[in-house]
């Protein structure tokens, strides 16, 4: 079985941390007397971790953080750890961060590529207010709705509606230890993207505290907030603290399969006949490909392997059929099937062995982390079959090279681009995303992120244009990156339209209204526009019309 995204890599190196105590303790020492003042809750001591306790600090901070490369020594550490209890204990962070002039990230699963949500090259000195323990969910089948708190990973959200009913689910993400939080921000892509759009298409209502500090929902936000926080990226606009998300129907009956070609068996040709039907196909049918070398059949031979991984919403008799019509290049037959429930296609998907118990999902941390670098790019026409061959002499200069290819069409299709701030849809064939990993800190990693940068730019001529588009959870800083705190619209315009095509002008618009002040900020966060082109906007009022 294939897993997902980076969640292969299973390596955990243990690191040690440093940061200074001494200035630490006086900042928390502050902090913690401000925030007895501004909190009706309480928060026991064991709430704060700091580096003067070395083992419990770096044991937090490692927790959910996904790429290594950002707990190294030499990347400035949060000069303390806080883990709210409760959704007050988030609201007085704000409070005492902003007074305290405190800069201040927030953590919900860690999954982010470049570490913004535990890292900072910006801005020193900083905390990290991590959401762990808020990770509440109620299902109500009755209305088709759960309310899952910032916490909880997609994995822990996935097996709490299967508890209640085995016809529900939820369209997210792949790899179950994604923090939700986070995920919707960027809009969160999953294998029923094609059947149900994306997870923060189906978000009905949220829970944020925002730069004063407030408790928001829906209809106190306002609509343009509402819509910012779906898919314009984590950390711009408040701290989600809770999202109300509508459950979809899924069969009783799911089928499952992979099916891997090399280049020996006529990988390259398959790989560019997926390319003009994958986004056609039925739209119960996912089929993602996962591109890896292996070793060849000769002995110091290496070759590409093309994984077509794959979930249907129907049994494995009609999908035979769909295949039959729609791909039957890839020669699927009734034995390559596996009939599951959804609950165990997750499972599937995600990489996990067969007849692994389903309760894996509620451990909520992965122990998938590696060093890596990860890029992305939107697919609009079929790569050619020369394009091919020329990635895989560049995969056969690589250790580790790693790309997953997933379709678009059907539901992405038919939402609008302005919809939510994601606008990767209609035109849109395939989304790729490219990864290098490594094993050690001793490795040399700017050989592999230089090999990764160089295939990035060979894949130039094929992708989208004007902008290339990239996936805005797929974290990138080589697009550029926020250096101050008052960055201009011109130079966050590089990476923001990337990112969000024109919905980035009115991501800016909201940003100005509801954090004017640029409170919520980051390597990559939307910047609020200067005084001088304000026209009246930026008194911190909600809901712009």
């Amino acid at each position: 079985m294939v897993p997902s995204s980076f969640c292969i890599f299973s390596t955990l190196v243990v690191l040690l941390l440093s940061s200074s105590v001494t200035v630490s303790l006086p900042i928390k020492d502050d902090f913690v007397q401000c925030f007895l003042q501004n909190s009706e809750i309480s928060v026991p001591t064991s709430s704060f971790y700091t580096p003067d306790n070395s083992s419990s600090f770096s044991a937090v901070l490692q927790s959910t953080a996904q790429n290594l490369r950002y707990l190294l020594p030499s990347v400035p550490k949060p000069v303390f750890i806080f883990t709210p209890l409760y959704e007050a204990h988030v609201q007085a962070s704000v409070i005492c961060c902003r007074q305290l002039g405190l800069h201040l990230r927030v953590r919900s699963g860690g999954h982010d590529y470049e570490g913004l949500s535990y890292a900072s090259e910006i801005e020193s000195p900083f905390i990290v207010v991590d959401l762990a323990k808020l990770r509440a969910i109620q299902v109500n089948i009755e209305d088709n709705s759960a309310w899952v708190q910032a916490g909880a990973t997609i994995g822990e959200l996935y097996y709490r509606i299967a508890e209640k009913s085995k016809t529900h689910g939820f369209p997210a993400g792949l790899c179950s230890s994604l923090g939700i939080g986070g995920h919707i921000t960027g809009g969160a892509y999953g294998s029923m993207m094609r059947k149900y759009g994306l997870g923060a298409d189906n978000v009905i209502d949220a829970r944020v505290i925002d730069a004063s500090g407030r408790v928001l929902e829906r209809q106190s936000m306002g609509e343009d907030f509402f819509w910012a926080i779906r898919g314009g990226g984590g950390a711009s606009f408040g701290i989600i603290t809770a999202w109300k998300v509508k459950l979809v129907p899924v069969p009783s009956t799911v089928t499952v399969f992979t099916v891997t070609k090399t280049l020996e068996q006529g990988g390259t040709k398959l790989l560019y006949r997926w390319q003009q039907v994958a986004d056609k196909l039925d739209e119960d049918l996912f089929i993602r490909v996962i591109i890896q070398t292996a070793n060849g059949a000769k002995k110091g031979q290496r070759t590409v392997t093309t994984s077509y991984n794959a979930l249907f919403l129907g049994d494995a008799s009609r999908l035979l059929n769909v295949m039959k019509t729609g791909f039957p290049e890839l020669g699927l037959t009734r034995k390559d099937c596996v009939e599951t429930t959804w609950l165990k296609s997750v499972l599937y998907i995600a990489g996990y062995p067969a007849n692994t118990p389903p309760e894996v999902l509620l451990q909520g941390k992965s122990t998938f982390k590696n060093y890596f670098k990860a890029k992305s790019d939107f697919v609009q026409h079929p790569i050619p079959e020369a394009a091919l061959e020329g990635i895989w002499k560049r995969y056969f200069q690589e250790v580790t090279p790693f790309m997953i290819w997933n379709p678009y069409g059907g539901m992405m299709s038919k939402i609008s681009e302005s919809s939510i701030p994601f606008p990767h849809r209609k035109g849109v064939l395939f989304k790729i995303q490219y990864l290098t990993s490594w094993q050690t800190p001793a490795e040399d990693a700017s050989k592999h992120i230089n090999w990764i940068r160089k295939l990035y730019k060979y894949m130039a001529p094929y992708v989208s244009m004007f902008p290339r588009q990239a996936y805005v959870n797929y974290r990138d800083l080589d697009l550029g990156m926020n250096k101050k705190r008052n960055t201009s619209f011109k130079e966050a315009s590089v990476w923001g339209t990337k990112y969000f095509k024109n919905n980035f002008n009115r991501l800016v618009q909201v940003k100005t209204t509801v954090d004017p002040d640029n409170f919520f900020r980051h390597e990559q966060s939307i910047p609020p526009l200067p005084l001088s082109s304000r026209k009246g906007k930026g008194k911190g009022h909600h809901g712009i019309h």
